[in-house]
Order: C-alpha cells, then structure tokens, then sequence
C-alpha cells in the first residue's frame, strides 16, 4: 500500500529500530499520528534531548547525563570489584538484582570479526588502566555466552591473568523453574561447569 510521503518516511524510521518489522512500524505512526501535537513535542524533545546529553561516562563508559556517572560516584559501591560488561543494557540488567554491590566498566560491544570490531574499537585499554590505577582484586565477566562473547572472554582473560587480578565469570545454565528434560546441550553443559558446592 502506497501512503502519503510524511508517514512513509515516520514508517520508515521506526523501522530503523531493532526488532520493529513493517507491520509494527505502520501502528507505532499511526499511534503518533493519533496523539496530540503537545505529546508529540514532548516524544520529539525526549528523543533530541537524549540523544544531545546521555554520553558514555569517562570512566565507565556506562551511559550517563553526568560525568561521572551515578555508579562511578557513589562512595557506598565496593571499588575492589568490577563487573565488565558488553553494554548499558546489561548494567541495568544486574542493577535490577540489587545484588551486586562494586563497581562495572562497559566494553561498548564485543570483539566480532565478522563485524569488524576488534579489541582496538572496544574500551579494553581503559579497563586495563583502571585495574591498575583503582587497585581492583577481581573482575566479574557479566559476558552473554554467544560466540563473540567466549571469544571477548577468552581474550580478556588472557589479558588479565599475567596481572595477578582474580578473573571470574558469571555461571550460566539453567533458569529457575526450567525441566532438564527441555534444556538443550549447551545449556546443560553450562550448568554443569557453573556448578557449585552446597
């Protein structure tokens, strides 16, 4: 179906958002369409204003209005013990658990080969720096085990070892609730070596 030049270029630009196909993209503008000019202000001012204040910490590179940020800043966080993480998204992941109580780095991505991004296009210098400068004793890798993951892994621990830092990573594995009838290979796998003594 053929629309109107204004709302094929609002179609077109949802659909530059991950995970939003035609369909989704036709009833987000048609949504934006429905509401009123004020709402539509205030949607168009959150998205600029966002986009011009939000920047990577400079010492975390976790995304911040404010520099540093409110991790980076708070004198109560454990400041012997980073979590290093692939993005923002996985900080408040494990800010949501309330559980982890030190301090995080974020690579910015992951190394990938086939997308071009090497350990250079990462902030792995950095976090070396800080593991020097802030005296850290371990470093928690909070990694998705995907293959670029295992591979950031694995070239982060052997880059840290030689430091004398305790490297650990997050156990992966089974949820809770899940039947080990269900779980796949790798998944069993996983819980097996994230075992632990109880």
């Amino acid at each position: 179906m053929q629309f109107t030049p204004p709302l094929a270029r609002l179609i077109e630009q949802f659909q530059k958002l991950p995970g939003i196909g035609p369909k989704s993209a036709q009833r987000m503008a048609f949504f934006v369409l429905g509401m009123n000019k004020d709402e539509v202000d205030e949607f168009a001012f959150a998205i600029v204003d966002a986009k011009e204040k939000v920047k990577n910490c400079s010492n975390c590179f976790h995304l911040s209005a404010q520099d540093p940020c409110e991790i980076c800043r708070n004198e109560k966080r454990d400041p012997a013990t980073l979590c290093v993480v692939s993005d923002s998204k996985d900080v408040v992941a494990l800010e949501r658990t309330r559980e982890f109580k030190g301090r995080y780095h974020v690579l910015t991505g992951l190394i990938s080969p086939l997308d071009g991004k090497g350990p250079d296009q990462l902030s792995i210098r950095e976090l070396i720096a800080r593991i020097t400068e802030e005296e850290i004793s371990e470093v928690i890798l909070a990694i998705n085990p995907t293959i670029e993951g295992d591979a950031t892994v694995l070239y982060l621990k052997n880059l840290l070892k030689p430091s004398g830092v305790k490297v650990t990573r997050i156990a992966f594995g089974l949820p809770v609730g899940a039947d080990l009838e269900y779980a796949d290979d790798v998944t069993l796998t996983r819980a097996m070596e994230g075992r632990r003594e109880v």
